[in-house]
């Protein structure tokens, strides 16, 4: 038993009134005794419903997202001036909507926008449909890269995955606790603004809630990071909903002064609507992941449908984002050239030889 665990574990655990929260600096210990697995099963266990009864502070995601750092994998820092976007999506995965951001990725790296994603296998407690499927139905297979294999397909092609299994088994090893204790930990609120990527980045995430929304404002600050964008999106994943108006937050590090990280530092508000654009108002149900990687496939391919519309619709903001298009308007347009004249199919192409090249005798 980890006696040092044992008290963080009675602080986060002594109840509504007497329970404290953690500073950011015990928050790291913490999280890398859970990592390490230098605390029992037991008390990472109370830890992690203890947790998520009380809920997180922003100083605490910080403080795991510091342990992480520290013993997590990273990406090195690209040449270039263009931003990397890393993309939070629930590791949980998709029951209820197709996901976009494979296809989105796709595109934003063909218009010269690098992406890196991750993610893990099918997970508690959700059971969802996860991205490493989606991939490996495009013929995509990131489970069995190295790091440096990953890092090479990122410079040469500019998408990247950090599969948990093969790349981080430390964070893998915490993920039976997520099944034993029947409830989503804040370690699955901390994934989603975990960038494994030496380099300045633009980090996306999702979130469902309003306050988790403020607890990634706080967390990210702390951590210095400047480029940042909340999205009320799908299921809690960065990709735009059609059916309703997308909510949207963008960090604004200039106003991020140690008054303002306490106050909940604020951001640029934006509700995208895509009636003001000419879209339908329809989101892409996921009746089987086999069906939807097929929708994916013919959007790849160019043909009209809803997934084309869900994509162009959710590209173009990024593009916007990430610098390659001037507003959203010039967004969607560009992402619609780039899928209807192949580029992005390209793409596609040129990272399945990357990932599985052809042989030479």
């Amino acid at each position: 038993m980890s006696n040092a665990f044992r008290e963080l574990l009675r602080r986060v655990g002594s109840g509504p009134h007497t329970g404290e929260s953690l500073s950011r600096a015990e928050a790291t210990t913490a999280m890398r005794l859970m990592l390490q697995q230098e605390a029992t099963p037991a008390q990472i266990g109370a830890f992690m419903i203890a947790h998520r009864i009380r809920r997180p502070t922003g100083a605490e995601l910080a403080g795991m997202l510091d342990a992480y750092a520290e013993l997590g994998p990273q990406l090195r820092s690209l040449a270039g001036t263009a931003p990397v976007t890393v993309m939070g999506i629930p590791y949980d995965g998709r029951t209820r909507t197709a996901p976009l951001s494979l296809v989105t990725a796709l595109v934003l790296a063909t218009a010269g926008c690098p992406v890196i994603q991750h993610g893990g296998d099918r997970m508690p407690t959700k059971e969802g449909d996860p991205l490493i499927l989606f991939w490996q139905g495009l013929g995509v297979d990131w489970a069995g890269l190295t790091l440096d294999h990953v890092q090479t397909i990122l410079e040469t092609v500019g998408v990247g995955f950090v599969y948990l299994p093969t790349h981080f088994p430390l964070a893998h090893g915490l993920v039976p606790y997520r099944e034993q204790i029947g409830k989503r930990p804040p370690l699955a609120t901390m994934e989603l603004i975990w960038a494994p990527y030496a380099g300045a980045a633009q980090m996306v995430a999702g979130f469902v809630h309003p306050p988790t929304e403020g607890m990634f404002q706080t967390a990210l600050t702390l951590r210095g990071v400047s480029r940042f964008i909340t999205v009320k999106g799908l299921e809690g994943s960065c990709d735009l909903p059609r059916d309703r108006t997308a909510i949207i937050g963008i960090g604004t590090p200039n106003l991020a002064t140690d008054a303002a990280i306490a106050a909940g530092a604020p951001l640029e508000r934006l509700h995208l609507s895509v009636h003001d654009f000419g879209l339908e108002n329809k989101n892409v149900p996921l009746d089987s992941a086999a069906q939807a990687i097929a929708q994916m496939q013919a959007t790849l391919a160019g043909e009209p449908s809803e997934m084309l519309q869900s994509t162009v619709w959710n590209s173009g903001f990024y593009l916007w984002q990430g610098g390659a298009a001037e507003s959203m308007a010039a967004g969607l347009q560009l992402a619609e050239q780039l899928l209807t004249t192949g580029k992005v199919q390209q793409t596609l192409h040129q990272l399945q030889r990357a990932i599985a090249p052809v042989p030479t005798y």
